[in-house]
């Protein structure tokens, strides 16, 4: 028995994929730029972030600190954070404990300006090692090498 030839059953033999027939618009490709532009903006280093400006002692030598650090960081007017927070030595002390409650062998990055007395640093450091923090480091700067 053989099948009635309609256009349902007729074979359809033709270009799988069509080409597209115009114009390529310009202003699609402006738009695309300028997205481009905008978000190279956004992340460039022109843009200040907001902070407090510390100096750093000057060292001939540099080790590197551990990435997961608590980072207490001193002003040399006298303003105190601890990990981006502002706190008083009060609030450091608590801090410092919750820190090693938190995470045992989490080591502490103090970071203070060059004009702050040793006499805070010592006091940060007694702190630091009476709530249980092992390992306790200077932020420094590299120095700079002398020209020729």
């Amino acid at each position: 028995m053989k099948l009635p030839a309609s256009p349902l059953f007729a074979p359809r033999f033709g270009p799988v994929t069509q080409r597209l027939a115009g114009r390529w618009d310009p202003v699609v490709f402006a738009d695309l730029a300028l997205l481009v532009f905008f978000a190279f903006l956004v992340q460039s280093s022109f843009i200040l972030q907001p902070g407090v400006r510390v100096r750093l002692p000057a060292a001939p030598f540099g080790e590197g600190a551990p990435y997961r650090a608590a980072v207490v960081t001193l002003t040399q007017e006298g303003l105190v954070f601890f990990d981006d927070q502002r706190t008083t030595l009060e609030g450091l002390r608590l801090s410092f404990a919750q820190a090693r409650h938190d995470q045992p062998d989490i080591p502490l990055i103090i970071e203070a300006d060059e004009n702050v007395p040793q006499g805070k640093l010592m006091e940060i450091y007694n702190m630091a090692t009476a709530a249980g923090l092992r390992e306790v480091l200077l932020a420094t700067r590299v120095a700079p090498e002398p020209r020729p």
